[in-house]
């Protein structure tokens, strides 16, 4: 009697909710990685702004070491919803999260709360910042030669104003004079703007997306 064949092997879709969760960080650069703990349905009280636990299950020990982190959030057509973060650690990674979580959904001066119905649609995506280094440069010719496009994130800084673009923002603006105009404008200068004693840093992110 022969022996039926073997049954071909079919791979895992990319994000199979069976999918084992990283019990530690991917390295600078990583993209679309899963965030090693869940979401709860309602992460705040849309009514009032009060937090409610965003992150459930698990929680690797790196959540508990001070980090920075940025929280995007998008509609289902892809539209930026929302984004908050923290430049520099001054509390545990993973309370910057949901702090940042909340305070994108609820308080982005550049659109409206999120409401409870939009919840179940919004897309979000966890962003965690290495230390900001100082370039020193010349002049903005020279900034421009040296960013490294998709993988640098940008902060300008001069007196009271500071802005910054994740490297995500590399995909909408791939030229990096472009990009600069576009963060001057951000911070409150003109496109040509140009100080001297203008300070500009530079990061990069380790990136994780909802599942």
């Amino acid at each position: 009697m022969r022996r039926p064949p073997p049954k071909p092997h079919r791979p895992r879709p990319r994000h199979s909710r069976t999918r084992r969760r990283p019990s530690r960080p991917p390295t600078p650069g990583t993209r679309c990685c899963r965030w090693p703990a869940g979401r709860s349905p309602a992460p705040w009280a849309p009514e009032t702004g009060a937090p409610a636990e965003l992150l459930a299950g698990e929680r690797p020990t790196w959540l508990d070491r001070p980090g920075a982190a940025f929280v995007t959030l998008r509609a289902a057509d892809g539209s930026l919803r929302g984004c908050i973060g923290s430049l520099e650690a001054h509390r545990p990674l993973g309370d910057d999260v949901v702090a940042n979580a909340i305070a994108a959904a609820l308080r982005d001066p550049r659109f409206p709360p999120v409401t409870a119905m939009e919840l179940p649609a919004l897309h979000l995506e966890v962003s965690v910042l290495t230390a900001p280094e100082v370039m020193e440069a010349r002049d903005e010719q020279e900034v421009r030669r040296r960013l490294r496009p998709g993988v640098d994130g940008v902060v300008l800084s001069l007196g009271a104003r500071r802005a910054t673009f994740l490297p995500q923002v590399w995909e909408e603006l791939p030229d990096p004079a472009d990009f600069l105009r576009q963060l001057k404008r951000k911070a409150g200068w003109p496109a040509g703007f140009w100080d001297a004693d203008l300070v500009v840093e530079t990061y990069r992110v380790r990136a994780w997306e909802e599942s």
